[in-house]
C-alpha cells in the first residue's frame, strides 16, 4: 500500500503535525503523489535534499509543465526556511496538485504535548495527518516529548498517547511512524485500540511501510 492511498491524501492542502517524522512523511507523500507537487511549512522546515527549494517565489518562478516537485518558503535562521511569503497556501493550492504542509515542530523528538498555539493548520487544509513516533513509547516524558511540561499524562505508553490525542484533537489520522520490529506494531495496536475507532496507520518510514490498523 502507499502511503498517500493510506491516509487518504486528496488534490488540494494536505496538513502533517505531530512528531517523529513529519518531514520524511511529506518527502515519502511527495514521491508518490502525480502531477505538480509543492512542500511548504507555516512554521519552520529545513530545505528539501530530494527537490529544488525555492525562496519567495513568484508565480513565475515555479516550474513550467504538469509533473514536478518543488519546497518553497522564505529564509529563515538556523539554515531553516519559514512559510513562503510571496506566496500563501490559498496561492500555491491554486498553482498546485497537491500542497503538503509541515504545519508543527517537535525539535526531533518522538512524542508531542501542543501549546495553545500549535500545530499551525492552515485553513485552505483538507487533511490533517498527525505523526507519532513509536520510538518514545514507554521512555521517560523530559526526555521523549517536545513539551513535556504540557504532557498530561501520566506516562508515554501507547495508552496515554492516545489520552493526548483525543484530548488534543485537531487531525483526521494518525500515522505512527518508527514500528521497526513486531513489538513497536504491537505499541502501535495498542494506541489505535484507545482512540476510540479513529483511523490509525502505522510502519516505517525508515523502510517505506505503511499499513492500516
Amino acid at each position: 500500500m502507499r502511503f498517500w492511498e493510506a491516509l487518504g491524501i486528496q488534490r488540494g492542502v494536505t496538513a502533517v503535525i505531530g512528531s517523529g517524522g513529519k518531514t520524511s512523511l511529506l518527502h515519502a507523500l511527495a514521491a508518490e503523489l502525480p502531477g505538480r507537487v509543492v512542500l511548504c511549512t507555516t512554521t519552520r522546515m529545513f530545505p528539501s535534499a530530494l527537490c529544488p527549494t525555492l525562496l519567495d517565489p513568484g508565480a513565475k518562478d515555479l516550474p513550467a509543465g504538469t509533473d514536478w516537485v518543488i519546497c518553497a518558503g522564505s529564509p529563515a535562521e538556523n539554515g531553516k526556511i519559514g512559510p513562503c511569503a510571496a506566496l500563501p497556501i490559498g496561492a500555491l493550492a491554486a498553482l498546485a496538485d497537491y500542497v503538503l504542509v509541515e504545519a508543527d515542530g517537535a525539535r526531533g523528538l518522538p512524542l508531542k504535548a501542543h501549546a495553545p498555539w500549535e500545530p499551525v493548520v492552515p485553513p485552505e487544509a483538507n487533511r490533517v495527518v498527525c505523526v507519532v513516533g513509536a520510538a518514545g513509547f514507554g521512555q521517560p516524558i523530559e526526555k521523549a516529548v517536545h513539551r513535556p511540561e504540557l504532557w498530561r499524562a501520566a506516562d508515554t505508553s501507547p495508552s496515554s498517547a492516545a489520552e493526548m490525542l483525543l484530548r488534543e484533537g485537531g487531525w483526521d489520522i494518525i500515522y505512527v511512524n518508527q514500528c521497526d520490529d513486531p513489538a513497536r506494531y504491537q505499541q502501535a495496536r495498542e494506541l489505535a485500540a484507545g482512540l476510540a475507532g479513529r483511523p490509525v496507520c502505522a510502519g516505517s518510514l525508515r523502510r517505506g511501510e505503511i499499513q492500516c490498523l
